[in-house]
């Protein structure tokens, strides 16, 4: 068994969360689901909308048969909107071409609307027992710091996966684990601001620790500020349609009153452009909600 694969399942069976999508039954839709939403979003936020969204979609083919705005809609506070309308291609996707299954090979997966080489992988991982390496920004940090010796991973890069894949065991349970524990080890001890390296299992093994932790360039790419944002201004639009749906909403009384009438303006067209929103003589209203 690899080196960090044993010290990994151990804390694993004793530290991990108790998370829906980690317990027996959760399925490949609802995995495929909460994947899309934990995407730079934290899982206390997931949670309860996940739990509505399969309420509502139990199915892929329950979704596709939904206008997308609904979907938009059923979004909420999630951010990244764009998501949602990816998750509803998706679902089409899946119901056309997959008769509502969603696939188990890795490329099928990825001929998906919005889905890349984690998504896929974590759901034929985590949904099908699959063994296939499994990276996340969680997994990168923690491979950098124990294996390579550095504070921070460098840019994504399609070798991540071979460098995962040299820490999974043979055995395919155990490798599904040792995907997941990489990940929870991130998000939990080996954080990127405050590792807890004293109660981190993989202390006796760290490359990054012997070392004497030294300091390496932090080439994460930095958020821009909310407040007084394109979008925030994004954001506040989706929320006026939201609460109006399936109802469209005249142009004019959109963000009537935003300070900046070209920043606002730049937002709607930005939606108009993503497909988030739709104008209809002098009307906005998120995608595929008729006029009334």
């Amino acid at each position: 068994m690899p080196g960090l694969a044993a010290p990994l399942i151990a804390w694993y069976r004793d530290a991990a969360r108790d998370l829906p999508w980690r317990r027996d039954g959760f399925g490949a839709w609802g995995t495929l689901v909460s994947e899309f939403m934990l995407q730079q979003t934290p899982v206390n936020r997931v949670i309860p909308l996940l739990g509505a969204w399969l309420a509502r979609w139990p199915t892929p083919s329950a979704l596709a048969a939904s206008p997308p705005g609904d979907a938009v809609t059923q979004w909420a506070n999630l951010g990244y909107p764009r998501r949602a309308l990816w998750l509803h291609r998706a679902a089409v996707e899946i119901r056309d071409r997959h008769d509502g299954v969603v696939p188990r090979d890795v490329d099928a997966l990825l001929a998906l609307t919005g889905i890349g080489d984690y998504t896929a992988r974590a759901v034929a991982v985590f949904a099908y027992g699959d063994r296939h390496p499994v990276v996340d920004t969680n997994t990168r940090r923690v491979l950098a710091r124990a294996v390579e010796g550095r504070a921070q991973p460098g840019p994504p890069h399609k070798r991540d996966l071979a460098a995962m894949e040299a820490e999974l065991p043979t055995d395919i349970p155990d490798a599904a684990i040792v995907n997941a524990a990489a990940m929870e080890l991130g998000a939990l001890v080996c954080t990127a601001r405050s590792p807890k390296c004293e109660v981190c299992p993989l202390s006796d093994l760290c490359a990054w620790r012997a070392a004497g932790y030294p300091e390496s360039e932090d080439r994460r790419r930095r958020q821009a500020t909310y407040e007084g944002s394109d979008r925030q201004a994004r954001g506040v639009v989706l929320q006026t349609l939201r609460q109006a749906a399936p109802a469209p909403v005249p142009l004019v009384a959109i963000l009537a009153d935003w300070p900046d009438t070209v920043q606002r303006d730049r937002a709607i067209d930005s939606l108009i452009a993503d497909g988030l929103v739709e104008a209809v003589d002098g009307l906005l209203r998120l995608p595929g909600h008729a006029a009334s």
